[in-house]
């Protein structure tokens, strides 16, 4: 298996350019793409949730549309609906912007529950279900999702089960003064605040439309050796441990922690991953999965869990 091309490498730059200081979560969410997961940022407002999303979108060369989730907003709004048509006299199906490669659910968790529902069976199946149709999703299809504080008046707590959907949880946080100055300088025109508007553009289509699903078989043969293998079940067997949480990690979230190893090793351009891979995604995979015993940040919960097996 070749290692990452330079074309993957420049998709990592220019999303770097249009995040400054970033380039962990840019690296994390790319990974997630690569892994064929789905991607949830919590983060403050304004600190370019949209953005990232928007940016690696179009340097993938992918379809894009976004959804605000509102407290009034419907499932129809999501998946679509049939309307009758007088010239045909037939009931005709509109898809709903859920029909795309780059699904934007744009603040997730200010949407009621049953709303937020309607996108269970597109992340986990890759089709949608409406009146009683089964219909396919594009590939690849992913979903990235942002999501408010819990502490912000009008938001919904996303269910475990949504919550598991999601292959990978980040954050963005503030710049720090280096990449804000260097955001300031840069600014935005006065009849935007955008900062994908014209003076500052989204990177350009670096990507064919095949090559994404070409680095997606890829990183599924990138290999894990016995070591990688032993240290991934003892931090599954840590999770469980009744002492420290009331519920451990699931074998979908150890499937989808080694995929995620996997792609962060297809980044760096090796065909192999380590134990140092499954380190530095664990935070991402298992924060959002984890629920301590006693009252801790995700954080907190996922260091006590790397104390407990030592990285080899």
């Amino acid at each position: 298996m070749p290692p990452a091309t330079d074309a993957l490498q420049q998709v990592e730059h220019a999303l770097n350019e249009i995040l400054l200081g970033k380039p962990e979560p840019v690296r994390l969410a790319l990974a997630c793409l690569l892994a064929n997961g789905h991607l949830l940022i919590e983060d403050q407002p304004g600190v370019g949730k949209t953005t990232l999303a928007h940016a690696l979108a179009r340097a993938m060369n992918l379809d894009y549309r976004r959804v605000q989730f509102t407290s009034d907003l419907l499932p129809g709004d999501v998946l679509g609906v049939s309307v009758f048509e007088q010239g045909s006299g037939e009931f005709r199906f509109h898809p709903g912007p859920i029909f795309t490669q780059v699904l934007l659910a744009d603040e997730i968790n200010r949407a009621p529950p049953k709303t937020q529902s309607a996108l269970l069976e597109a992340m986990e199946e890759r089709q949608a279900s409406v009146e009683g149709a089964t219909r396919e999703l594009p590939v690849p299809f992913f979903v990235i999702a942002t999501q408010n504080p819990e502490e912000q008046v009008g938001t919904h707590p996303l269910p475990e089960s949504q919550l598991d959907r999601f292959l990978m949880r980040i954050q963005l946080g503030y710049p720090d003064a280096r990449a804000e100055r260097a955001l300031l300088e840069r600014g935005s025109p006065a009849q935007s605040a955008s900062p994908l508007a014209d003076s500052h553009p989204a990177p350009p289509s670096l990507v064919a439309p095949h090559q994404l699903r070409q680095w997606q078989e890829q990183v599924s043969d990138v290999h894990a050796e016995g070591a990688v293998l032993d240290y991934l079940q003892g931090l599954l067997a840590a999770s469980r441990d009744r002492a420290h949480f009331a519920h451990g990690l699931s074998p979908r979230a150890g499937l989808g922690l080694l995929r995620a190893a996997r792609a962060h090793a297809f980044l760096d351009g090796r065909d192999y991953a380590t134990p140092d891979d499954i380190a530095r995604v664990l935070p991402a995979v298992a924060g959002h999965r984890l629920r301590a015993r006693e009252p801790e940040t995700p954080e907190r919960s996922v260091a006590r869990l790397m104390e407990c097996v030592p990285t080899p």
